[in-house]
């Protein structure tokens, strides 16, 4: 099958691109509404996308009634948010945030999330998560009347102490097991892993 994208409706693009690029990390963000209530969402077209600076990248759309999604505005308005990745103990809950939520509801509050107060930013992080990122707007990206590309400069990390060893800054591989997003509400785990030897090129 072979289909230029133009000749394919944004609603279509979507959904193909959502199936088939995958499985893609998730950025589950806390942010804070002006009345201070903490809003919770996980979005998955999201990814690191450089180390110095840290930055990392999330692309917002609005919801189908074309209303500005809470935590792009919370986001524009502060200009603060961190970056949590859920593991398998926090894969449901992490998901029950998905939900459409009013804007004066606190998805942490409504699903029972602990929180922890972040070291250099003003929203919070979330306890469990195995790592969290800090971070500041860096340029915001206009891709198109629906969809907004925020990238983000990580300032602050933390990392649960079970996940690295502090001697190498290395994960520990039998402690970190995130999720990953597929399409939909399905889902991935990262326990089936595989190593290759080096990759050297074949000699002529």
């Amino acid at each position: 099958m072979h289909i230029p994208s133009r000749d394919l409706t944004a609603a279509q693009r979507y959904k193909l691109l959502c199936g088939l690029v995958v499985p893609r990390p998730i950025g589950w963000i806390t942010t804070l509404e002006p009345s201070g209530s903490v809003n919770v969402a996980p979005f998955s077209f999201f990814n690191v996308v450089s180390e110095d600076p840290v930055l990392v990248i999330v692309s917002i759309n609005r919801r189908n009634d074309g209303r500005i999604k809470d935590t792009l505005r919370n986001i524009e308005r502060a200009q603060e948010w961190v970056v949590n990745i859920a593991d398998e103990p926090l894969a449901e809950v992490m998901h029950k945030t998905s939900g459409d939520f009013p804007s004066e509801v606190s998805e942490a509050t409504a699903v029972g999330l602990e929180l922890e107060p972040s070291a250099e930013v003003a929203p919070p992080r979330i306890k469990k998560a195995p790592f969290s990122l800090e971070c500041r707007l860096w340029r915001e990206v206009e891709l198109g009347p629906e969809r907004r590309l925020v990238i983000g400069e990580g300032v602050h990390m933390h990392m649960r102490d079970d996940v690295i060893d502090p001697a190498t800054m290395r994960i520990r591989e039998d402690s970190f097991f995130p999720v990953g997003r597929l399409y939909g509400d399905r889902y991935c785990w990262t326990r089936d892993r595989f190593t290759f030897p080096p990759a050297n090129p074949p000699k002529y």
